[in-house]
């Protein structure tokens, strides 16, 4: 540390043309780079320029330091560097990010400084400005993603203003509203359906497979004689854009599901009429010249079969056979139908759970990586449990026990 006291008693000595003040406090950053700050008179001077280069030093040798420099970058230049260092992830989930950080981050965030963040505006602006819980969620996500990494990289900020950020409460649903179809709903919307998809159908009842999971079914792994299939691979949708990924939705997912002698027939109505070929093509760019010659379910000219297109037949379906009802969602306030086709799955884990099946043993036919809170639902459902209680405290041996005025 040098010192510069007002006045001309060093008149032999050159003035540093980056002193201002009467105290500078000079230290080697972790590179070797000579950094300095300057302190006036009127804030302490030499005792706290003393302070702060002891602070300075105990943090280096910690390497706890961080040029306070370097957080001086904006959101959206931070952006830029972070982004090009994420490693390849799903299509989906690298635009899923994208787009919360076009439609809500920057807008709000990009023009502000690293330095600049504080905890309490960024939770006011995700509590008030963001809407929806799912949104909010997926939003905090990529937002703690960069400013935890701007920590890592340099220490460009001491600390992550939006790790501790409160989201709030799921939106609670009553049991009814995520309940499955039973299975005899299921044959009614089943009978209202053209021909050609009634094999789908049934194939999803039977099998619990994802939309991708059945859509991107190749001939090569069905194996009907010895009664199993293999998922190994999904047909996904991006923006309208069909594409083929080498993995289902998680490790879990590469499974072997069993087929049952209905899901069986129905592999067969689609292999008689469009004799899949048995070759396996490597996944490229174009789903459509290599998925078409080898898919079990296509749609009716033989090409891959879309949701857009199959929702089209559905929703008569569902409406003939009675059941459909509208559904507003809360968050989006779009209209959904209840049932959907993805409860096809649900009503194929409940049908386990009604054979007595290990919960282990659905998770893993499922292709669930863990006990989650659907396969939870499915095997302590409301009913069931309310049934066991009242069973417990009426015994049938009691009889009906009525009032009797006085």
């Amino acid at each position: 540390m040098d010192t510069y006291p007002p006045g001309d008693k060093y008149p032999d000595r050159r003035r540093r043309r980056d002193c201002i003040g009467s105290w500078q406090a000079r230290y080697r950053d972790p590179s070797g780079k000579q950094c300095a700050k300057n302190f006036p008179i009127s804030d302490g001077g030499k005792k706290v320029a003393e302070a702060f280069l002891d602070d300075v030093r105990s943090r280096v040798r910690r390497r706890e330091y961080g040029d306070p420099k370097r957080g001086e970058i904006t959101m959206s230049q931070w952006w830029e560097l972070w982004w090009k260092a994420q490693p390849d992830r799903a299509v989906t989930t690298r635009n899923r990010k994208l787009s919360n950080w076009t439609a809500h981050i920057e807008p709000k965030w990009g023009r502000w400084r690293l330095c600049d963040l504080e905890y309490i505006e960024l939770q006011a602006w995700i509590t008030k400005e963001v809407k929806g819980y799912h949104t909010r969620k997926k939003v905090a996500e990529v937002l703690n993603q960069m400013l935890r990494a701007a920590v890592k990289d340099g220490r460009r900020i001491p600390f992550n203003p939006a790790a501790d950020l409160d989201i709030g409460e799921a939106p609670a649903k009553h049991p009814d509203d995520v309940r499955p179809p039973t299975r005899a709903e299921v044959a009614l919307i089943v009978g209202q359906l053209p021909m050609y998809y009634r094999p789908l159908v049934v194939f999803l009842e039977n099998t619990g497979m994802r939309w991708g999971e059945a859509t991107g079914l190749r001939w090569e792994n069905v194996d009907l004689e010895a009664q199993h299939l293999k998922v190994k691979e999904v047909l996904s949708e991006d923006h309208g854009r069909l594409f083929r990924k080498p993995a289902p939705k998680s490790v879990a997912g590469f499974r072997t599901v069993p087929v049952t002698p209905q899901a069986a027939d129905a592999v067969r109505a689609m292999v008689d009429r469009w004799r899949p070929a048995k070759s396996v093509t490597p996944i490229g760019e174009d789903p459509y010249d290599l998925a078409s010659g080898e898919l079990v379910f296509r749609g009716p000219q033989g090409g891959v079969l879309t949701r857009h297109n199959f929702h089209r037949v559905w929703v008569p379906a569902i409406k003939a056979a009675g059941l459909a009802r509208e559904v507003k969602n809360p968050e989006t306030g779009r209209t959904e139908w209840w049932p959907r086709v993805h409860d096809m799955r649900h009503v194929f884990a409940t049908w386990l759970k009604d054979l007595g099946i290990d919960e282990k043993d659905t998770q893993t036919v499922m292709g669930h990586e863990r006990g989650s809170k659907v396969t939870w639902i499915y095997q302590h459902s409301p009913a069931d449990v309310a049934a066991k209680v009242r069973a417990a405290m009426v015994p049938e041996t009691e009889g009906v026990r009525t009032l009797r005025a006085v």
